[in-house]
């Protein structure tokens, strides 16, 4: 495999943009020493408007909100709950986006498979760590392996990239651009990962889920699949509000640079998130 000189990384990290929202306050941190790194092997390019999301170096929190679409996506998968998200999701003829945990992939490739088959999917990194503890070859580990299981298993080429615990960083940001991945975070969360009631996970979804809102769920938790199938999707069914995958989201309604680089405040929705989230 090839190797790229440390000038060559070097330089894409000093060149990383930050948005609102991460984890780091203050000044934009440094980028971590780190040693050369390989060249990602080559996938399917992403979508045009991807491509020039990508470039920007800045994370993505919601749409435009000029149309009425809005995304539903779930962290963490695959798993036991999977089959019976997607049975609801298909029902409903609602589509979702799914980003998965590379060691997950292998225990449940038919479900993975399922996925990449109707819908769209995500590298929420290998081992769902906080990538901003890491040296930057143990991140780009993360973030290589989770895309290959996936693409290895399913035929997916993967192009979006959510952090962890929304922990990211100059390093992170700019690994993520290197490896053509869009990292896209939400301006609506779910607090499922904090145990909320099936309730509150309702209510939460309902109050935010606007134009262009990108919603946080976790698709193997047992409240969140109750609160999609009873309550969060027959309200959908009222609203003049259509769902669709993450990339038919950024297709249609492509967030403006300035709203890039207002990071969450950019939305028309911005509710601080959740502890834990992600």
């Amino acid at each position: 495999m090839h190797t790229i000189g440390l000038a060559l990384l070097c330089a894409a990290l000093a060149g990383c943009h930050h948005g609102a929202g991460q984890v780091a306050s203050g000044s934009p941190p440094a980028p971590r020493a780190h040693p050369a790194l390989p060249r990602p092997a080559r996938a399917k390019p992403p979508h045009a408007t991807i491509a020039r999301l990508i470039r920007s170096g800045l994370p993505v929190y919601c749409g435009g909100a000029r149309r009425p679409y809005a995304a539903l996506t779930f962290d963490d998968g695959p798993g036991p709950y999977t089959p019976l998200a997607l049975r609801i999701l298909g029902h409903a003829h609602v589509p979702g986006t799914f980003f998965l945990v590379g060691r997950n992939v292998v225990p449940f490739r038919s479900s993975a498979r399922r996925e990449a088959r109707r819908y769209a999917l995500g590298n929420h990194t290998f081992t769902h760590p906080m990538l901003t503890a890491l040296p930057a070859g143990a991140i780009f580990s993360e973030l290589t392996r989770t895309s290959a299981v996936i693409r290895r298993q399913t035929g997916y080429s993967v192009h979006l990239f959510r952090p962890p615990y929304e922990a990211h960083d100059a390093t992170v940001d700019a690994l993520a651009r290197r490896l053509g991945l869009l990292e896209i975070l939400w301006n609506v969360d779910s607090a499922d990962s904090e145990g909320a009631s099936y309730a509150r996970i309702a209510r939460r979804v309902k109050r935010g889920l606007s134009d262009g809102a990108i919603v946080l769920m976790h698709e193997n938790r047992g409240q969140t699949i109750r609160a999609l199938k009873f309550l969060i999707l027959p309200a959908l069914r009222r609203r003049h509000l259509r769902l669709v995958t993450v990339p038919r989201l950024l297709a249609v309604d492509p967030p403006s640079a300035a709203q890039l680089r207002r990071g969450r405040n950019g939305c028309r929705y911005h509710a601080v998130p959740g502890i834990g989230a992600g």
